[in-house]
């Protein structure tokens, strides 16, 4: 894939940019502030960006806002936002889109694990971080509908919401996939989405569900 990355860090930005290199991908760029992450993605138009959520010129929240700018133009453009900690705000549309990902940057440590998210948000898909995944289900109230899931199904919901897919959350809980695949059902049904003919589409229905509570 060719890639940006977004990063004001400079010994963290380089040591990104190796990594992808060495895993076979392309790096088209770099920025390492959110004006010239937006030029240069208009310049090179890459297939993803990792992008910092906390960049200059203002310190605060500039490179979402910049990504959510960006998909707005470039609507198949993959994003993965990385940040020191979680930060919801912005992510909640690019959820619902699809090929984001959101990593705390502690993740990134773990090669296997974020060169995996690198392809499954490259790849159309999702990799949300499991304290991110935590922030969006949060506390459940009564008349919450993910009240009437099972602490199973919370857990498979948690695991769906991060990309897993039903073979990866069989392994992850001891299961068999056809067990996987009636707490899915379950899932969709006590929700009221629906489950399309891809994970990927059921995940994102599942968060977009999750995001539109997040903001009521």
């Amino acid at each position: 894939m060719r890639i940006v990355i977004a990063e004001d860090a400079a010994l963290f930005r380089e040591g990104l940019a190796r990594l992808l290199e060495d895993a076979g991908h392309e790096i088209c760029g770099m920025a390492k502030d959110a004006n010239e992450f937006v030029a240069l993605v208009h310049r090179r138009r890459p297939d993803l960006v990792v992008v910092d959520i906390e960049m200059p010129p203002h310190e605060g929240d500039d490179g979402a806002r910049a990504a959510r700018s960006l998909r707005e133009d470039f609507p198949d453009l993959a994003v993965l936002l990385l940040s020191a900690h979680v930060e919801t705000r912005h992510s909640i549309d690019l959820i619902k889109s699809g090929r984001f990902g959101y990593l705390l940057k502690d993740r990134v440590l773990d090669v296997d694990d974020f060169l995996d998210a690198v392809r499954r948000v490259g790849a159309g898909g999702s990799a949300l971080d499991p304290e991110v995944v935590a922030q969006l289900i949060g506390p459940r109230q009564t008349d919450d509908p993910l009240a009437a899931l099972t602490p199973r199904e919370i857990e498979v919901l948690s695991l769906m919401a991060e990309g897993r897919t039903n073979r990866g959350i069989a392994k992850r809980l001891w299961l068999t996939e056809r067990t996987v695949e009636t707490h899915v059902a379950n899932i969709l049904a006590k929700l009221g989405v629906s489950a399309g003919e891809e994970d990927n589409r059921r995940v994102l229905a599942v968060l977009a569900y999750l995001g539109a509570r997040s903001d009521a």
